[in-house]
């Protein structure tokens, strides 16, 4: 199929362009910019006069629930919403039921996925069997099997030993560790930031320390093996000052931020708002602030969803007891370009926390429109607001601590190796 993209704004982070530009599209490849290549004859035109055309976003952390929990929601459901809000890559953890510590499960689900034809999937394996913290995964063969790195999900390892031994064996393949900093103890039953509205509603509480602790373990470890390890969904001003100064220092360390981090803080849960019940918890306006110039200045590399769609039935319950988790999809990109707005970064800027880098953290050729690039392309109007409803949202969860809200910012079409699979 041949498309051709008509004079739209073409911004591609990886190469530093900014221009009006016809984009050309052909089996599944990028085969012209600007200029139309020899014989080129489009099956479909799509006119991007006043639109942003850039390379299809990457989300490192979405939770499609398949398998084991299509209750909340399935990988068709999940990819629908992908392409959406415009993801044409996604990796996901593997807290999957099955958990994703055996390859054959691995390529089962990229089997699945890619016979949906809509975003691309890429698993991150299980760094230990079961997520049990024990006994580490052959993480040879779920790399063979196209796992792009190995993680912990929400799980942590209590035994320091096993996490030594872990990220020892990572970096001797050179494979990528992704851990979320939090110390178990401290964060043990806690569902809320350790501060004023915490204790005025009598939440169970996780204080900073507990990312700080677990940052300062995982820190030591990886200076002393040299591992390569991406620290997922940072939450407070102490931790982002610690990767600061580990990367300083040298350290092989990147680091990511959930889009609602950007945004809320504990304040949002209001009277008990259990879509604000996330993990890690919403924190203080400071902690808020420290994460959105961090991101900015480049501590934190890149912006994700975190996805994680939750049932009905698991929020419609008091706050403490109700399931962590919130839709984030869809809302990557409007959440992006709000941060970017209110931050006065330049666009190009903040495409690249959602496109080029995180793909060069997963290690794949996605998150660029070069020639021969793969046909991974976005085009969305960044003017155009609409409302955060669960009726305009595809993902099957609809929990969101942002319903109500209008956004800028609306997907026209998304590209997935070189198809249409989303117009609107």
């Amino acid at each position: 199929m041949n498309i051709l993209i008509k004079q739209g704004r073409l911004i591609d982070p990886r190469h530093r362009v900014d221009a009006v530009q016809d984009l050309y599209v052909s089996n599944g490849k990028v085969v012209g910019i600007d200029h139309a290549p020899d014989d080129f004859m489009p099956n479909e035109v799509i006119d991007a006069s006043g639109l942003i055309v850039c390379p299809g976003l990457v989300d490192v952390s979405a939770r499609l629930r398949e398998p084991g929990n299509e209750y909340k929601a399935s990988l068709k459901s999940e990819l629908h919403a992908a392409v959406a809000g415009g993801v044409t890559s996604l990796a996901c953890p593997p807290d999957t039921d099955p958990v994703l510590d055996e390859s054959g499960l691995v390529e089962m689900l990229r089997h699945r996925a890619k016979q949906l034809h809509l975003s691309n999937v890429h698993p991150l394996g299980a760094l230990t069997r079961q997520l049990a913290g024990k006994q580490l995964t052959e993480m040879s063969e779920l790399t063979d099997a196209g796992c792009v790195g190995f993680s912990q999900a929400d799980e942590p390892i209590m035994d320091t030993l096993v996490l030594w031994r872990a990220l020892q064996y990572a970096a001797t393949f050179g494979f990528t560790v992704w851990l979320r900093p939090q110390e178990p103890y401290l964060a043990q039953g806690g569902v809320a930031h350790d501060g004023e509205v915490a204790a005025r509603l009598g939440l169970k509480t996780i204080p900073v320390a507990a990312e700080t602790l677990a940052l300062a373990t995982i820190l030591h470890i990886v200076r002393e093996t040299g591992a390569k390890v991406h620290l997922c969904r940072l939450s407070s001003a102490e931790g982002v000052a610690m990767v600061r100064e580990a990367k300083q220092q040298g350290l092989h360390i990147s680091s990511d931020v959930s889009a609602h981090h950007l945004h809320l803080t504990e304040h949002d849960i209001g009277f008990f708002d259990a879509n604000c019940h996330l993990r890690p918890p919403l924190r203080s306006q400071r902690d808020r602030d420290a994460l959105r110039q961090g991101l900015a200045d480049g501590t934190i590399d890149l912006v994700c969803s975190d996805h994680a769609p939750v049932d009905d039935d698991a929020k419609l319950v008091p706050f403490g007891e109700a399931e962590a988790g919130a839709t984030g999809l869809e809302l990557l990109l409007p959440l992006t370009l709000k941060w970017a707005e209110e931050q006065k970064v330049a666009l190009v800027e903040a495409l690249a926390r959602i496109t080029s880098t995180p793909a060069n953290i997963l290690g794949i050729a996605k998150g660029h429109l070069g020639l021969n690039a793969a046909a991974d392309i976005c085009i969305f109007d960044p003017a155009q607001y609409w409302k955060v409803t669960a009726a305009n949202l595809r993902s099957q969860g609809k929990n969101t601590p942002l319903n109500g809200l209008e956004l800028a910012g609306k997907v026209r079409y998304t590209i997935v190796n070189g198809g249409i699979a989303y117009r609107s």
